[in-house]
């Protein structure tokens, strides 16, 4: 019947109540002693299946009804077939994910091994990121960053450190119903095993006025991981901030909040007495976690916010937004200077205190005039 591509009809002639709880899509139901009495509700013109429990009665029926010049024919074993049929096919299903898991996997540690894999590895190493005995909550937001940096974190702990545990945290903080089976397809398709809870954040900022509920949410959405990981025994959340954030991070607060700072590579909780945020992305850049989500065919959430009703895939434009424009502004900076990306890093890394006007330590300012006068006498 699945191979026959002429249209048919499908009649299951179990009782009501068993034709209620499963059946084939597309269905009606006849029960199977009624058939005959009512077979001028059958098509001559095309073929008809017929479908019961086991495939005795609906041969029966077949038999009498082929007699009548009906086209009919009963689906040998019935339903009993039909759940051994779904289950091939799932498994069949299932064995294709398995494939496409591990082609995903070997591309990370073969083909991205230089612009991902290693960036991710030093960025562990080089900053201390991880020690023994450490849980990690990996945060999931369903985006290509936080979904890249899960499977790295599986493939670290299979070929390289296994001195720390994971748990795999996705927050619902209301994600539409097709937002959230994106991201649960996605993750089922790496093979991430995700732990989900639920809050309500975006009824909560939906209910706020605010200019631009994004810091709102942000905050609000990272105390939530917190609390969670630390309720699952974690002492430490990873986050999926890149390379890219790091620099636009750096300009943004030069041009728009005037002071010199960058998105550090680990903290400290002040809220959370004990734990810590750690970035292990954030050597990798961008464009490198854009080409890998391409050459494996995935797509991701760009944003499932809601309140900015937007639902974008993996390599979407971000637009109206002071990062949007420090992305442009980047851009066009590297097309005279190829290397400014790199500078803008570096600057934060190759700080003079005694080159610069004033600067803050926990929050006590000081002032170059702290010393100039002392270091100009003989």
């Amino acid at each position: 019947m699945m191979e026959d591509p002429r249209d048919k009809c499908l009649i299951d002639v179990r009782s009501r109540e068993e034709f209620a709880k499963d059946t084939i899509e597309g269905a009606g139901n006849i029960f199977w002693e009624e058939v005959v009495e009512r077979r001028e509700e059958l098509p001559l013109d095309r073929p008809v299946y017929l479908l019961c429990y086991s495939g005795e009665h609906s041969e029966e029926v077949a038999r009498d009804l082929s007699a009548l010049g009906y086209e009919i024919y009963s689906i040998e074993h019935g339903y009993q077939a039909y759940i051994r049929y779904q289950l091939s096919r799932f498994m069949e299903k299932e064995d294709r994910v398995a494939d496409r898991t591990r082609e995903i996997e070997r591309s990370l540690i073969k083909k991205f091994k230089k612009d991902i894999w290693c960036k991710f590895t030093r960025a562990i190493r080089e900053y201390d990121m991880i020690q023994d005995g450490d849980k990690i909550a990996v945060c999931i937001s369903g985006g290509k960053d936080s979904m890249i940096m899960a499977k790295l974190f599986q493939e670290l702990l299979r070929h390289g450190k296994q001195n720390f545990s994971l748990e795999f945290l996705l927050m619902n903080p209301g994600y539409n119903e097709e937002n959230y089976r994106r991201i649960t397809d996605n993750a089922r398709l790496l093979g991430i095993p995700i732990r989900v809870f639920e809050s309500s954040i975006y009824d909560i900022v939906a209910g706020e006025e605010i200019e631009n509920p994004c810091y709102l949410c942000a905050r609000m959405r990272r105390g939530h991981l917190y609390a969670k990981a630390r309720e699952l025994g974690c002492n430490k959340i990873a986050l999926g901030h890149h390379f890219d954030d790091v620099i636009e991070t750096i300009l943004m607060g030069m041009l728009y909040g005037g002071q010199i700072q960058t998105m550090m590579p680990k903290v400290h909780s002040t809220n959370f007495q004990g734990m810590e945020l750690i970035r292990p992305l954030y050597l990798v850049r961008e464009a490198d976690i854009i080409h890998w989500a391409r050459y494996n065919d995935l797509r991701f959430i760009l944003c499932a916010c809601r309140l900015t009703d937007s639902c974008s895939v993996v390599g979407g434009a971000e637009t109206g937004s002071k990062r949007a424009e420090i992305k442009a502004l980047i851009r066009e900076l590297k097309k005279t200077n190829p290397y400014v990306e790199k500078n803008i890093f570096r600057s934060v890394e190759n700080v003079n205190l005694r080159t610069v006007i004033a600067y803050k330590e926990q929050g006590v300012k000081h002032s170059f005039l702290d010393w100039y006068e002392k270091a100009g006498r003989p």
